[in-house]
This record gives C-alpha cells, structure tokens and sequence, in this order.
C-alpha cells in the first residue's frame, strides 16, 4: 500500500478533532487548542489554551502596523454599513476609483497609470501572466507567451502562480502546467541574458521577488540594474511581486522604489489592508496601460470579491496610518536594531550559522552539532516549537526561521522576540543532542 501523505491512515481521534482543513498544517496537528489563535492585539496572539504569545511573523507577514488597528477597523465597518457589496465587475464603485488614485499616487503618478483589483498575491501573478501576454499580443508579437521566475521565488499556490513559484512545492503531482515558464537562478545575470539571447523574442515577462520570499534573499543592486538593462534591450515587462515586501517591510514604501528603473507592473498584497481583507492589487505603468486604452482591448479577468467597498476602505484606511505612524520611518530604525542583535546571535550562538533578509524581513540559518544546515522539513518545525514554547511565534524556513516583525514594534518587544529565539534555540539543540546521544 501506497505511504505517500494523501493515504496515510490517521488514528480516528485524530481525523474526528475538527471539521477545519488547515492549510500546510499536518494531520497529526490539527485540533491542537496551542495552535488555534482566539485573538490578536498590537504584537501578541492569544491562543486557545490560553497562551498570550508575541507574534515576530506579522500575521502571514502581512500586519505590518501590528493587529487590530482601531482606524482601519472602523473604516472598513463604516464602508460595510454605507455600500455593503459593490464590485469592479462591468462596473465601478466610488470605493475603487479612490483607492485606486491613492494607490497610484503612493507607487509613483509619474509612471504608474491604472490599478487592477484582485484578493490574493497568486491571483494577482496569474493576472500579471495574463496582461504579459496580452500586451505583447497588442503590440503584435503573439509568440511572447514565456513567463520567466527565479529558482526559489514564491508567487503563490493557484495554478498560475504555482506555475511560477521557483520552488518544489508538488507542482508535478497536481499537474501544474510549467510548459511557458522558466526559472533563472537568482544573482545570475548571466544565465538570464542566456536564456534572452536564446528565447528572447518568445518572452513575455520576467517576475522577480526584491526579496525572494522563502528564504529572504535579497536581489542585489547589480543584478537588479543587469535586470533593467535587459528590459530595455529585449523587451519583456519587468514585474516586481512585491507581495511581500510592499508597505514598508524593506525600508521604502516599495523596494523596487530604490531600483534604477521602474517596473512595468508591480504586485501588492499582505500590507495592503494591514491583513484585514482578502486583497492584492497590480498597479499598472501607464505605457503598459496606454497600449490596452488604445486597442480597446478588455482583460479577461474578474474576482467576485475584488475592489469591494470594505477592501478599499481598508486600503485607504492602511495607507492613512501608515504615515500618521511614519511607519516606513520607523520600520527602518527597528531594522537598524534587528541588525545589531542578529550581529549578536551570530556572534555567541554555536548553531547559528549566518542571517539573510534586509529590513524587517529577515531569515536565520541554523546548523546542527555537527554543524549540518537544519533539515528544512524535518528538524525545522521542532526550531519553530521550541521558540514557540518560549514565547514567540516564528515562521520556518530554509534550514531556520523567517523574522518578519511589524514595522512597529517597541525596543521591549524586539529584545522579548530575541531573548525567547535565544531560549528556543539553546532547548532545541540540547533536546537535539539528546536525542543524538541516546541512539
């Protein structure tokens, strides 16, 4: 019999607990009350065993000003109470057409044109993939249907965006189809110009994370002026997925607002509404736009809950506070403190090997006694609890754990979040050496 993870047997205890799928959540750990969350406020979550623990992942990195903000709560009540439901479906709403302008307006005016209204990060890349395409086809170069990503890029899990997603995630198990898509090592211009010198004029776009999200690796500045470069010569749009990184997380409202050249299309999601609505949005350069007003051309693409009046508010809403808390300000001066204490742990922590990321969007890498990098699926979620058993909430990642803390964390709390990784790491590696001994 077949012992792969969808037909493994489950006691029936454990199939019984609760009715809920989780997502990326193992059978065995479904029903726990430790990891089932009942409220949020600031920079804790309470759970409903009735742990209050500090959250260092800003929800699914998206509570970027911390949970329950009272402004954009009331804002999205009140728009609940005046509009109700309004869509951008063959239609307007007034909700849509402000958020729209203020998105425009924070992004860049001098080059951005429209914004297109979706709800998640993946249904907002496979809208890119769309207008990549179409685009090109106006223009009359129909063969432009190659959509290239970075090895180890995250663009999300609808079949689009998992086609575009760099990383292993069970692509050829559920059939994605990867036939117009390539992947490029990130920080290899090199292999990128290959790839266009080979297969330029069939490529329609290439989509890059600032960071890339899994394991908070940062584009360097060359790579991104090699990308820009390319561009120009060769045609494809430029799309930054600044899903991740947008509202402040990197230093800049953008990161691609430091890069040398604009992109034609840039993707935003988890800051959005400050993780309040299902809501992304791809806000358009107006040359991309101009070629679709000049044919007539219509996009086929809708989403029933897209560019709502709750979502806008929201929007709005998050885009008031994030200044009136000068919150990209104070994201760079916790950055600057995150620096110094990462410096720290690497310095005095034996199984701590280095640290990525910039901003406040960070990764440990973590290795064993014998000096092995961390098994990503097998030894990291022990890391995960350990931390979690002191006190914080971390996300794993490639051989350690992702630090993505809200841009408004006090000094107390981040010396909290670093003293509880300290105490997490130093029990995992003495229940990991214990372990090892006892074999």
């Amino acid at each position: 019999m077949s012992t792969t993870g969808t037909q493994r047997r489950l006691p029936a205890a454990a199939r019984q607990t609760t009715a809920l799928w989780p997502s990326l959540l193992p059978p065995g750990r479904y029903g726990r009350d430790d990891l089932c969350a009942v409220a949020a406020e600031g920079a804790r979550i309470r759970f409903a065993d009735g742990r209050q623990l500090l959250c260092a992942t800003s929800g699914l990195w998206n509570t970027n000003l911390g949970y329950g903000n009272p402004v954009i709560a009331d804002a999205a009540a009140q728009a609940l109470r005046d509009a109700s439901y309004l869509s951008v479906f063959r239609y307007e709403n007034l909700y849509a057409r402000r958020a729209a302008a203020a998105l425009v307006e924070v992004c860049g005016a001098e080059h951005y044109g429209k914004v297109l209204f979706s709800t998640s990060g993946g249904a907002a890349n496979d809208l890119v993939m769309k207008l990549a395409r179409q685009y090109h086809a106006l223009r009359g170069a129909p063969r432009r249907k190659i959509v290239v990503g970075l090895r180890g890029g995250y663009h999300g899990l609808t079949y689009g965006s998992f086609s575009l997603t760099g990383e292993d995630l069970g692509q050829r198990l559920y059939g994605v189809d990867q036939r117009l898509v390539r992947h490029v090592t990130p920080n290899e211009p090199a292999e990128l110009a290959t790839l266009l010198e080979r297969q330029g004029a069939q490529i329609a776009a290439v989509v890059v994370e600032p960071v890339l999200g899994a394991g908070a690796v940062p584009l360097d500045d060359a790579y991104v002026a090699e990308l820009c470069r390319l561009r120009d010569t060769h045609g494809f749009l430029l799309v930054a997925d600044e899903v991740a990184t947008g509202f402040g997380r990197t230093g800049s409202f953008f990161a691609s607002q430091r890069w040398p050249g604009r992109p034609d299309l840039l993707v935003a999601s988890k800051g959005l509404t400050n993780g309040t609505c299902a809501a992304a949005v791809v806000v358009v350069s107006q040359r991309v736009a101009d070629v679709f007003a000049t044919a007539g051309a219509l996009v086929t693409h809708g989403e029933t809950q897209a560019g709502t009046p709750v979502t806008c508010a929201a929007i709005l809403a998050t885009l008031d506070e994030m200044r009136r808390l000068d919150a990209v300000a104070r994201g760079r001066r916790l950055a600057d403190r995150l620096d110094a204490e990462l410096g720290r742990l690497v310095a005095e922590h034996p199984h701590v090997s280095a640290t990525t990321g910039t901003g406040c969007f960070r990764s440990v890498r973590v290795c064993g006694a014998d000096g092995s990098a961390l098994h990503t699926r097998t030894e990291v979620p022990a890391l995960v609890d350990a931390i979690r058993d002191a006190g914080a909430v971390v996300h794993p990642g490639p051989h350690g754990i992702q630090l993505v803390p809200a841009l408004t964390y006090t000094e107390a709390e981040l010396a909290e979040l670093m003293q509880c990784v300290r105490t997490g790491l130093t029990a995992y590696a003495t229940t990991a050496q214990k372990a090892q001994a006892g074999r």
